[in-house]
This record gives structure tokens, C-alpha cells and sequence, in this order.
């Protein structure tokens, strides 16, 4: 590996366009060690050699306000050689400026080069940079930041206290001025490093100094005083183009944001459904499989297995996976193009009520299509809690499979009495993330890290559709790796206990129903409906379908494989329903399917947007437990009524 190269800078600068161009297909996301934060590391080639990519979490300062920003300063350094690529050159011609990058290269002391990532002819210019500050090894010329500080009140004196014990790969400068800033995390670094008078003198000369502040106005005139001279052009204030009019006004801001994410959920149909018809051509092939089996000898158990679990739940795979697909294509689009940006400003205010960023409203919205897409989209949240939390809310909203059958069932049982049902649902769902955000919010996001969004709305840009296109295939490939091991070990776990063998009442699934049958009827489920909301758990459309197989005579295996591919619907349907389910078992089971875990692709595709087995687990077992006393109450309420 030649070089190791990591890509820091703020949000909506570019680093992630800059990324991608760069590793195309060649890169791999995963956790940063001990931390929950997403790490996206590649590689690209350039003359033979093999440079390795970090793409840092995108962060407005480097103090310790948050985990994105220790990892951000902790993996760069502050010695480590760098250069400066000045993003969005084709922006600033726009606006009628003109940059002299030689002139804040020369205050600078290291390479400096104008840039538009967007623009792969751009590149060669990328590489000589790079390549000129990797033989000079250029370092960063902070000697006027420097004069800033020393007229901070203490900063000369603690700097002296630190002169000679600086904890390795840290410069006094900079150690001095984290004390000032109360920066707990180089507060307890040098609590481990000194001795305990020093540390109490630092600590008597920082509550008498400057403060973090007044740190930040230093910054801030070295900042200045470098641009000085070196931008010419346009000073006027941009004024709001007519989209931004539209998104930013008081009134019709929201719904414009609202209609946006909609009509984004409905063209992300568009790409998904050629992938959802290689699903269906898969589906196909089992029939023609299992016959071969058959014909060949092949024992009953292998061939279910082969077909019923391995065919079906591939088949099912793919044709989920098609929505993502066209989920991350179409908000990846949004992202890159800088309407995503707008979408967070909008909506930041209500979102914060619950401890999350405007950003979260893309998923929620997404989710009453596909709640694995919403998790997908949750993936532009750049801090982890709150993308945590939003899935979690996520999951609270019925998915279009629930609404598919959430109306028929509805209809069945209380007919006219229906659309009271479903707003009922509605105003559960919106009490249910209220309560959500509570529980799971003290832990993810803490009260004292939720602060009002500072940000800048960046100007729009034409898409680059290269990099746009690795970027989503990258994490399509990667969601279908993960999601299908899930699938296919819980498909094959479920069909393995409703295989009787040629009786049904043999099956683990009848034994254990029938002998948990006391237990599940407290909230309201006969062991069949209890086992068919078991199966919503792997897709809400399995659930009908396993009704009718328990209810008909149907095999239990067969069943429930037929009730994977959609299939499984007796005509009689309603006759079954009515003769073997009463009103409040109906209201209970409509309200345990409806909560319940929306499927195990959106299981799967939580973790691998949030990395972490054990909230996974929790946010599973929370909505399993809740969907079940939700059953409970409406069984009971039910009870009251009829």
C-alpha cells in the first residue's frame, strides 16, 4: 500500500462524491473499533501503485462534541503530511468568484488546489497534488493561528505547563487550546498522563482564561487573514433561487418536502421493478426444481428445503431488494443534488421534538412503502444515535405490505366500521414513536447533546452519475449478502418446524401452538393467529396466507412457503375468517401484525446500517413485546364492545 489517505472536511463539501469517484466498487463499510460510527474505507490504483481511502465522518469542528469528531481527529493526526482541495470550483465561477489558490498556499505551507469532484476530467489534476504532497511532505503552517492564541488569557501559561509533557502525536498549541475549550476527552487524556500538580495548575489557569468562545474567534481571524487577498468577485448575498423560496417558506415549506420524499417513493419504483421481475422469473424456477428432485429421488425434506426455503426466499430477497435499490438510487440522488439538505432544514424543528434531525423524515415517510428502504435512507443521518432512533421509529409505521391486508381484515370483520379501525392505527402509530423516542431516546441521543442544527444550505448540483451509480450498486451488493443469510435461516427454521412429514399435527409448529394456546389467548390470539403473527414477523404478506393454511387444511409447510411468494390466499377467505375468528381476536391480531417486527429484510437491513447486533436485538424484541400488548389491549377493549 503506497499511501494512506483520509478525506476530511464538513458536511455537503463533497468528501463522499470525492470518495466514491475515487474507490468506485472498491470499498467496504463497517464500524470504526469501540465506536458505532460507520467507517467507509477503499482503494484506488494510480501508476501502478494502491492507495487505501478513509472517508472521515463529516464534522464542522474537531472538538469532542461528538464520537464522528474524536474519530475525525484521532485517525488524522496533526502531523500527518496533507493538502488542500478547495471543492466546488465550478460553484464559485458560478457565483462570479475568483480563488488564488497559490496565495493560500503560500500562507498555508502545504499544496493547494482548486477542484470540482463532480468532474472526472478533474482528476489528473487530484493525482499530481497528491503526489506533490506526498514528496514534500507537506505539513500545515499554523505560525499566525499561533500569534491568535497568544492573546487568549492563560493560553501562554498552560502552554508552558504542557511544553515538555505533550502526550505523543500532540502539540502543545493545540493541547492548550482544548483545555480552554474544556474539551473533556483531552481533559481526561492528560489527567493519565500528568501528575496531579500540574494538572491542578492547568486547571486553575483554564477557569481564569479564555474560553472556547473566544478560541473559535482566533479561528475564525486566521481564517480571514488567509482568505485575504487570495477571493475576488461577487460579495452580494446569494438570494433564494425558486425552489428554495418554495422549501424555506412558513407555510407551504413542509408540504413541499412532503410531496418531494412521496414522489421520490413512488419513482423509486421505477428502477426496482426490473429487479422485482428477476425475483418473480426466480420464483418461477421452483416448480420446475422440485420436479427434477422428485423425479430424481430426492427425499421430500431435502427438496422443501432446496425449493420451499432456498428457491422462495432468494426469490423473496431479490424482489425487496429491488426497492432498495430504487430507494438508494433515487434519495442518493437527492442527496448528491443538495435537496436533501433542504429536507433536514424544514423539518429540523419538528424532528428535534424527538431528539432527531430533519434528515429522519425521509424514512419515515419511505417506510409506509418499504420500512428496509427506510432504514436504507436512513443511512444519509451522519450521527449514529439519531440514525438509531429514527429506525427505531421507523419500524413503527405499517410498511405497503401491512397496508395490503391491514384494509381487507379491517373490512371483514367490522365493514362499514372500517376507516375507524385504520385511523385508529394511525393515531397508535404516532403515540407508539412518541413513546418510542422516549424509551429508546435517553440512551441514543442524550439530552445534553441535542442543541439546535447550525447549518449552510449548499448550492445545487448537477449529479454525477458515475460515481452515483457505484455508490448504489456498492450498497446493494452489500445489503443483499447481509439480508439473505438472515432470510434464509429464519425461512428454513420456520419451515422446518410446520414440517410434519405428511402430518400436520406432528409439527413442532402444531405441538408448540397448540401447547402455548392458554398463554397467547390472554392477548387475544388463538394459537393460529399467533402463529401466523410469528410469520408477519418474516413478511407481513405471509400472514394472510398462513391463516388460510391453518384454517383450511392446507399442509402446514406447504402453506407456509406458498405464503412467502404471495400466493397462499384461499378463495373462501372470508367464509374461513368469519367462521373460525371472533371480532376481538380479529381487532387483537390486526393490531399484533400491524406493530409487530415489520420483516426480516428491514431486521437485516437495520443492522447494516447500524452495526450493532445488540440494538438490533433490542429494537426487535421491543416491537415483538409491544405489538403483543398493544394485541392485548385491543382483545380486551374488543371484549368490552362485542
Amino acid at each position: 500500500m503506497s499511501a494512506t489517505i483520509a478525506l476530511l472536511g464538513q458536511p455537503n463539501s463533497g468528501k463522499s462524491t470525492l470518495f466514491n469517484a475515487l474507490t468506485g466498487l472498491r470499498q467496504h463499510v463497517g464500524n470504526w473499533p469501540g465506536k458505532t460510527v460507520e467507517k467507509k474505507e477503499g482503494t484506488f490504483t494510480y501508476k501502478g501503485d494502491t492507495y487505501s481511502v478513509a472517508d472521515l465522518p463529516g464534522s464542522y469542528s474537531m472538538s469532542a462534541n461528538s464520537d464522528e469528531e474524536v474519530i475525525t481527529r484521532d485517525y488524522a493526526g496533526l502531523e500527518a503530511p496533507c493538502f488542500l482541495v478547495l471543492n466546488m470550483e465550478d460553484v464559485a465561477k458560478e457565483q462570479g468568484k475568483t480563488i488564488d489558490a497559490a496565495a493560500i498556499e503560500k500562507k498555508l505551507g502545504i499544496p493547494v488546489m482548486l477542484f470540482s469532484a463532480t468532474d472526472m476530467k478533474a482528476y489528473d489534476k487530484f493525482y499530481s497534488t497528491l503526489e506533490r504532497a506526498l514528496k514534500s511532505k507537506s505539513h500545515l503552517d499554523v505560525s499566525s493561528l499561533e500569534k491568535e492564541y497568544e492573546k487568549l488569557g492563560g493560553y501562554a501559561e498552560i502552554k508552558e505547563q504542557l511544553a515538555d509533557n505533550a502526550p505523543s502525536g500532540y502539540t502543545p498549541m493545540w493541547l492548550t487550546v482544548k483545555v480552554l475549550e474544556n474539551d473533556k476527552v483531552v481533559s481526561a487524556k492528560l489527567k493519565n498522563t500528568l501528575d496531579d500538580k500540574t494538572i491542578k495548575k492547568i486547571e486553575t489557569l483554564a477557569k481564569g482564561g479564555a474560553d472556547a468562545v473566544a478560541a473559535g474567534e482566533c479561528k475564525f481571524a486566521w481564517i480571514d487573514e488567509i482568505l485575504q487577498g487570495a477571493v475576488s468577485g461577487s460579495k452580494s448575498v446569494t438570494k433564494l433561487g425558486r425552489l428554495d423560496r418554495i422549501y424555506t417558506h412558513r407555510i407551504w415549506g413542509k408540504p413541499a418536502v412532503v410531496l418531494t420524499v412521496l414522489l421520490g417513493l413512488i419513482a423509486s419504483f421505477i428502477p426496482a421493478l426490473p429487479i422485482m421481475g428477476v425475483g418473480s422469473l426466480v420464483d418461477m424456477l421452483k416448480t420446475a426444481v422440485a420436479t427434477g428432485l422428485e423425479g430424481a429421488g430426492c427425499p421430500a425434506l431435502v427438496t422443501g428445503l432446496l425449493c420451499d426455503v432456498g428457491i422462495q426466499s432468494l426469490s423473496f430477497v431479490i424482489k425487496m431488494l429491488g426497492f432498495v435499490f430504487g430507494v438508494t438510487l433515487v434519495f442518493g440522488l437527492l442527496e448528491e443534488v443538495g435537496v436533501m439538505a433542504r429536507i433536514s432544514y424544514v423539518f429540523d424543528n419538528t424532528m428535534g421534538k424527538l431528539g432527531l434531525q430533519g434528515k429522519s423524515v425521509m424514512p419515515f415517510l419511505v417506510s409506509f412503502g418499504c420500512t428496509m428502504g427506510g432504514a436504507a435512507g436512513a443511512r444519509v443521518i451522519d450521527n449514529w444515535g439519531q440514525k438509531v432512533l429514527t429506525i427505531a421509529l421507523a419500524w413503527a409505521v405499517p410498511c405497503g405490505a401491512a397496508w395490503a391486508i391491514i384494509p381487507m381484515l379491517s373490512t371483514v370483520f367490522f365493514g362499514a366500521a372500517a376507516p375507524l379501525i385504520i385511523v385508529v392505527l394511525l393515531l397508535v402509530m404516532l403515540l407508539h414513536m412518541w413513546i418510542t423516542a422516549k424509551v429508546f431516546g435517553a440512551k441514543l441521543v442524550k439530552t445534553e447533546d441535542r442543541c439546535g442544527m447550525i447549518m449552510e444550505l449548499p448550492p445545487y448540483h448537477k449529479p454525477k452519475w458515475g460515481a452515483l451509480f457505484r455508490y448504489v450498486l456498492g450498497r446493494t451488493k452489500d445489503t443483499f449478502f447481509r439480508v439473505v443469510k438472515v432470510v434464509l435461516l429464519v425461512c428454513a427454521v420456520f419451515w422446518l418446524l410446520s414440517y410434519g412429514g405428511g402430518s400436520d399435527e406432528s409439527s413442532l409448529l402444531y405441538k408448540i401452538g397448540t401447547a402455548i394456546e392458554p398463554v397467547t389467548m390472554f392477548v387475544g390470539l388463538p394459537w393460529q393467529l399467533f402463529i401466523a403473527f410469528i410469520a408477519s414477523s418474516v413478511g407481513k404478506e405471509g400472514a394472510v396466507g398462513v391463516i388460510t393454511a391453518l384454517y383450511s387444511g392446507t399442509s402446514y409447510a406447504q402453506g407456509f412457503a406458498e405464503a412467502m411468494s404471495g400466493a397462499a390466499r384461499a378463495a373462501n377467505l372470508n367464509e374461513l375468517l368469519l367462521a373460525n375468528v371472533t371480532r376481538p381476536e380479529a381487532l387483537a391480531f390486526i393490531f399484533a401484525i400491524t406493530f409487530n417486527l415489520p420483516c426480516v429484510v428491514a431486521l437485516a437491513a437495520t443492522y447494516q446500517e447500524i452495526h450493532s447486533v445488540k440494538w438490533t436485538a433490542k429494537i426487535a424484541l421491543y416491537y415483538t413485546a409491544t405489538a403483543l400488548l398493544l394485541s392485548c389491549i385491543a382483545y380486551h377493549i374488543g371484549q368490552l364492545i362485542w
